[in-house]
């Protein structure tokens, strides 16, 4: 993606040097994806899916909670309706991670912008907030994390479809799909920034934990988000004069 040229205010670019930056910084987050992505093809070709649909799932939905909760659903006939219900429910937390970006890309061209969100995913997110609060203003800093991480996604997708051999549960037993779930805890606490986060954070955590016991599989992701943002605002709300 090239850097950017047209006018545009303040804070608002996309630089070759800040894709540099995001690749560099994303780099000690590549072996837990390597990992899972390793997983992810293990379990695709135990459930019968073929090599390369494995590797070309990657390649086009880059989605690792996504594509493990596919495999859970796959079976013939394939039932197209849950399966579509439950990749939105998963995803539909990239609607909150793309509005808390929206300040670094306005004044951007729309196919920058969308060119870069087609990139996001919560490691290279959070490692572009945590550079925020250092005062990195480019969201090249996202494309260059995402880049390597797609990559290496992919590549490991295609070495764990080739070696085969495993089954889902057979990675649930290993615990391979719970390495980036310790990671993105670990990253969790890195972003806390000090007792004004603990609120929404508690109400995130109830409110994901009753919709894992009360509502249909994979909705306590957006249920968590949503009922943690509505925290925070209620809570600046609160707080203005």
């Amino acid at each position: 993606m090239p850097p950017t040229s047209e006018p545009h205010p303040p804070g608002a670019t996309l630089t070759w040097a800040g894709c540099w930056r995001g690749a560099r910084a994303i780099l000690p987050v590549l072996p837990p994806v390597f990992v899972f992505g390793i997983a992810f093809g293990i379990a695709a070709r135990g459930v019968g899916l073929e090599g390369w649909v494995a590797a070309l799932m990657s390649m086009a939905v880059f989605a690792g909670a996504a594509q493990f909760a596919v495999l859970d659903l796959w079976t013939s006939p394939v039932p197209w309706l849950p399966l579509l219900v439950a990749t939105f429910a998963i995803n539909a937390r990239h609607i909150l991670l793309g509005a808390s970006l929206r300040a670094l890309c306005q004044g951007l061209s729309p196919w920058k912008v969308y060119g870069a969100m087609t990139l996001l995913s919560d490691l290279n997110w959070a490692a572009l907030i945590a550079a925020e609060r250092k005062g990195e203003r480019d969201l090249g800093y996202l494309v260059g994390g995402g880049l390597l991480m797609w990559a290496t996604w992919v590549s490991a997708t295609v070495i764990g479809a080739v070696a085969g051999g495993l089954t889902l549960d057979d990675v649930k037993t290993y615990a391979l799909d719970l390495v980036l779930v310790a990671f993105f805890a670990t990253t969790l606490v890195g972003l806390r920034r000090g007792r004004v986060d603990d609120l929404p954070w508690l109400v995130a955590g109830l409110a994901a934990m009753g919709a894992v016991w009360f509502l249909p599989p994979n909705w306590h992701v957006m249920v968590g988000g949503l009922a943690g943002g509505v925290a925070g605002l209620i809570r600046d709300e609160l707080k203005r004069p």
